[in-house]
């Protein structure tokens, strides 16, 4: 189950709000500082060892006590920062959300999402369905009101890390926007906080698609999921939710595109583990791992693309996460696969040879992989290479706009 319930589109952050979950954040800056500062001296003072042996964490006596004195009266400004711009919060209104504003938080959600949820901080993003950056109520009522042309064709667009819906307008083009006018779809878009496991984000994506589906107000014909870089992980982990599952959205004709998705995982955030592990190795730089581990659920969950609660969870208590399994596409799912390269295309043809896209390899976005029990099996017509086009540029180009249009005109 979700440890979030997803917030009623009335129920937007205030001005306050976000003033507040920046003090928190501050406050747990300053903490964490304290904890890193004291887990260095404990290391220093602690008598020398061997490479590999753990020093203490904290320290002890009069300094233990300087320590913790100084946790303590940052709570209590923490605490009154917090119910003085709760008092003010009739003052400070609302304010509206603003493309900028949503962007920031979107990419601090990103980096921190994990923590602000765990924290209950108010700027950790709830997930919602939007449109035009308005969240929608997953009710049959409103959704008719909303939609009054409504039809059953539904698209619905997953951003990746870091990003927010609104997003997906690129340099004045939008993928969801063109497909709705030019093959009839009503697009909707996924808001959600990218620093969650994406397990987690894609269960509670399933239930409101699950709400979706019995609420719209006329018969759905196809549901369609277009997943950019990490959304296209969640939209997977979406669809084995809801078919392991039976859920109602399940039942009707269900394809996905996926654009950029690092499935093998990311190598930039297996980099950043290698470098974790090297610091670590003397109990004196041990601390340091800590700045290095200011990474959020969501992108370690990148490393290896996990999709499962099971690809992350240590199970056996050894300290590991279980070795990831392999996630097949339900048979019933039409799945289509784009990757880009930065590269110009090569004269013998062989994608498989070119670079990625500066962030995911062409292989990795395209599915493939050299283990048979990993590789999606995607077939080779519903797979397109595009080139001297990189990660973010894929949202505003043509190029791919196009591919997408000749996949989706055709019926499931």
């Amino acid at each position: 189950m979700s440890s979030r319930k997803q917030v009623p589109p009335e129920a937007s952050p205030r001005n306050a709000d976000h003033l507040r979950g920046l003090g928190r954040l501050a406050i747990d800056g300053v903490t964490g500082v304290t904890d890193l500062v004291e887990a260095m001296h404990a290391a220093i003072t602690h008598l020398p060892s061997a490479i590999g042996r753990p020093a203490p964490a904290s320290t002890t006596g009069l300094t233990g006590f300087v320590y913790q004195s100084v946790r303590t009266i940052t709570g209590w400004v923490g605490d009154g920062i917090d119910a003085s711009l709760t008092s003010l919060a009739p003052l400070l209104g609302n304010g509206g959300q603003g493309p900028q504003r949503e962007a920031t938080l979107a990419a601090m959600n990103g980096v921190l999402g994990d923590h602000l949820e765990a924290s209950h901080n108010p700027l950790a993003i709830s997930m919602q369905l939007r449109t035009g950056g308005e969240a929608l109520a997953p009710d049959r009522k409103s959704l008719a009101a909303r939609f009054p042309d409504a039809n059953g064709k539904l698209l619905v667009l997953v951003h990746g890390l870091c990003m927010d819906d609104l997003q997906w307008n690129y340099a004045g083009h939008d993928h969801g926007e063109a497909l709705a006018r030019e093959l009839g779809y009503t697009a909707l878009y996924l808001h959600y906080n990218s620093g969650r496991h994406i397990s987690t984000n894609g269960r509670d994506f399933s239930s409101l698609l699950d709400q979706l589906a019995k609420a719209w107000p006329v018969p759905l014909e196809e549901i369609t999921l277009l997943g950019h870089s990490m959304g296209g992980l969640v939209a997977r982990s979406a669809i084995d939710d809801a078919f392991s599952k039976r859920r109602a959205w399940s039942k009707f004709p269900v394809r996905t595109v996926f654009m950029g998705t690092p499935h093998h995982g990311a190598p930039l955030e297996r980099a950043g583990s290698w470098a974790d592990m090297l610091i670590g190795i003397s109990p004196y730089s041990a601390p340091f791992v800590r700045l290095g581990q200011v990474r959020s659920a969501g992108i370690q969950d990148l490393r290896h693309g996990n999709l499962r609660d099971a690809d992350w969870q240590d199970r056996d208590g050894d300290g590991r996460a279980d070795p990831r399994s392999p996630l097949p596409l339900p048979r019933q799912v039409t799945a289509y696969a784009i990757a880009v390269s930065t590269q110009a295309k090569r004269k013998d043809g062989d994608a498989s040879r070119a670079g990625g896209d500066g962030l995911v390899p062409v292989d990795s976005a395209l599915g493939k992989h050299a283990d048979s029990a990993f590789d999606l099996r995607i077939p080779n017509t519903r797979q397109w290479v595009g080139y001297g086009i990189n990660h973010l540029e894929m949202l505003g180009s043509d190029a791919v706009y196009q591919q997408l249009k000749r996949w989706l005109r055709k019926r499931v």
